[in-house]
C-alpha cells in the first residue's frame, strides 16, 4: 500500500457520502455532493501523478483505479438520473458501456494480462466527472439541466469511443503475454 492507493480507496469511500447528500430534497446538500463529488475526482488526477512522479505504480493501482472511478461516477449519474437531471438512456449507455470495458478487463486478466487505462480512457472519465459535477450543480439549482445534458451528451460520446478504442486493441492484448 502506498498515497496513491490509499487515495484511491478515499475515492471510494466518498461515493457513499455523495449519494447520501444527493438523494436529499434539499438543494444546499447536492451542492455539498458536487462539491465532495470534484473533490473526490480530483484524487483520481492526483493519485496518478504521485504515482508516476514517486514510481509507486502497482498492479493493484491499475486495477482498483478504474473500479473506484466507475463506482463514483456511475454512482452519481443513476442518482442524478432518479432526480430527472440526466435522460435515462444516456446514463444507461454509459453504464453498459463500463460493463463491456470491465468485462474485457477481466477476460484479460485471467489471462494474466493487466490492461492499462488508455489516454481515451482517461479522456472518458474527466469527461464523465465533469458531467456529474455539472449535474450535481444542476439539481443544487445552480445550473440548468439542460446544460448538464449537453455534458453527460460530451461524456457518452467520449465513453462509446474510448470503448471503441478498447475492443479495437483487445485482440493485441489479449494475446500479449503478462506484463
Amino acid at each position: 500500500m502506498n498515497l496513491p492507493n490509499y487515495l484511491t480507496i478515499g475515492r471510494i469511500c466518498l461515493t457513499p457520502l455523495v449519494v447520501v447528500f444527493l438523494i436529499s430534497a434539499e438543494s444546499i446538500h447536492a451542492l455539498v455532493a458536487a462539491i465532495i463529488f470534484a473533490g473526490a475526482a480530483l484524487t483520481d488526477w492526483l493519485d496518478g501523478m504521485i504515482a508516476r512522479r514517486r514510481r509507486q505504480v502497482t498492479t493493484l493501482g491499475k486495477l482498483l483505479d478504474p473500479v473506484a472511478d466507475k463506482l463514483l461516477v456511475t454512482s452519481t449519474l443513476i442518482v442524478l438520473l432518479g432526480q430527472d437531471v440526466f435522460p435515462a438512456w444516456m446514463v444507461a449507455a454509459i453504464v453498459a458501456r463500463e460493463l463491456l470495458v470491465s468485462g474485457l478487463r477481466l477476460a484479460a486478466l485471467e489471462r494474466g494480462v493487466v490492461i492499462p487505462a488508455r489516454d481515451l480512457g482517461k479522456l472518458k472519465t474527466w469527461s464523465q466527472a465533469i458531467a456529474a459535477a455539472v449535474g450535481g450543480l444542476a439539481a443544487a439549482d445552480v445550473w440548468d439541466t439542460d446544460v448538464s445534458t449537453w455534458a453527460l451528451a460530451v461524456a457518452l460520446v467520449l465513453t462509446w469511443v474510448s470503448g471503441l478504442d478498447y475492443a479495437r486493441s483487445a485482440p493485441r492484448l489479449l494475446r500479449s503475454p503478462a506484463g
